[in-house]
């Protein structure tokens, strides 16, 4: 439960920031291009932070848990008290470095927390970061409708932050050294690191492209209402979270299934949600993609914990996977410019293609001379 709370309390936070960025924006009085350059301070504080991490954090998981999560919050905090879009820039370099800290210690505890309970963990925590945001974002929506400032509203969240990472007194696992009879990675480590995060990068390219995208295609593209369009991301959302518990609930549902069922679901939900003709059809489209690949990186997660004591494969997988985030936006906007949002969007399935691959090679007996 109390990796399920930070999971979720980090998730208000991603949820609210959306609804929040008006505010922001009218607080600084600068222009959409000024916010969208301050946003791009995220994943440069991200990616370097989610490095370090996977081996600052090792065997003491909880703690460096704890220290991320509260260090979040505090950031979360200090957005309401900056003054430019530099002050805001600075800041969110802040938020990249802590909330990437946050996602590596909290998959490096969960996975540590699997190995030694035995029971699987990853499907269930992550579930809970998805509906979150499906909570927070009309409720932040709904709290500025009542009159409540960016300042009381980030400290709102920055108390349920801080009240998650206090839960984690109650998690039943303690820091320790790392075992000595550790595996030695070497080549071969890196390379399934790659290849496991290469795939959930992947699956991520079409995540972020779904929330960032989606209302766009369907108001400007197929004309949609705004309270029907708004509903797209939520319908992906929703669905995701209840693929990653349906393959909670099914233990001997194995890699190999999951990566064909992703590849079909994923690769054509996308394309129909795209290409549908009609607005309610694309929904149909966004909540199949959801549904498909949502299980998919909590499940890569927990394979590449099995046997990782010491957290290089989790640390790196969780790395090598955010550049996913990072490259979305600027290939969706290259795409529009060339094909249009919708034929960009329907290019996307494309992603869906290593999970094809992964399904088809797994399925290939192994020969003395193939590993």
């Amino acid at each position: 439960m109390p990796l399920i709370l930070v999971c979720a309390a980090w998730g208000v936070f991603w949820g609210s920031w959306s609804a929040l960025l008006p505010l922001v924006k009218a607080d600084l009085g600068t222009t959409t291009a000024g916010l969208g350059l301050a946003l791009t301070a995220v994943p440069l504080g991200a990616i370097p932070a989610m490095a370090l991490t996977g081996r600052l954090a090792r065997g003491r998981e909880r703690t460096a848990l704890a220290i991320s999560t509260v260090g979040f919050a505090l950031a979360v905090l200090a957005i309401g008290t900056v003054e430019t879009p530099f002050g805001l820039g600075v800041i969110l370099v802040i938020i990249g470095v802590t909330s990437g800290a946050l996602d590596v210690a909290l998959n490096l505890t969960i996975g540590r927390a699997e190995r030694e309970s035995g029971r699987r963990l990853f499907q269930p925590v992550h579930a809970a970061f998805p509906v979150a945001v499906i909570v927070a974002a009309p409720a932040t929506g709904l709290a500025r409708e009542l009159g409540l400032g960016l300042q009381e509203t980030l400290g709102v969240i920055a108390a349920v932050i801080i009240l998650s990472a206090l839960s984690l007194a109650r998690l039943p696992m303690r820091d320790g050294p790392v075992p000595a009879a550790e595996k030695a990675g070497g080549g071969k480590a890196w390379h399934a690191a790659l290849l496991l995060g290469g795939i959930a990068g992947c699956t991520l390219i079409i995540e972020n492209s779904v929330e960032q995208w989606s209302v766009l295609l369907l108001e400007h593209e197929r004309h949609a209402p705004v309270l029907l369009a708004s509903t797209a991301p939520a319908a992906y959302m929703l669905c995701l979270t209840v693929g990653r518990l349906a393959v909670q609930a099914m233990p001997r549902l194995g890699m190999r299934p999951l990566y064909l069922l992703s590849f079909i679901g994923g690769g054509g939900g996308i394309v129909l949600a795209a290409l549908a003709p009609v607005p309610w059809l694309s929904i149909a489209g966004f909540a199949v993609t959801g549904l498909a690949l949502g299980p998919v990186v909590p499940a890569l997660l927990s394979k590449a914990a099995e046997g990782d004591h010491r957290g290089t494969m989790v640390s790196a997988v969780s790395t090598v996977s955010y550049a996913g985030f990072v490259i979305s936006p600027l290939l969706v906007a290259g795409l529009t410019t060339a094909v249009g949002l919708p034929y960009a969007m329907a290019l996307l399935g494309l992603f869906a293609l290593p999970l094809g691959i992964r399904w088809f090679r797994e399925g290939m007996p192994v020969s003395k001379g193939r590993t």
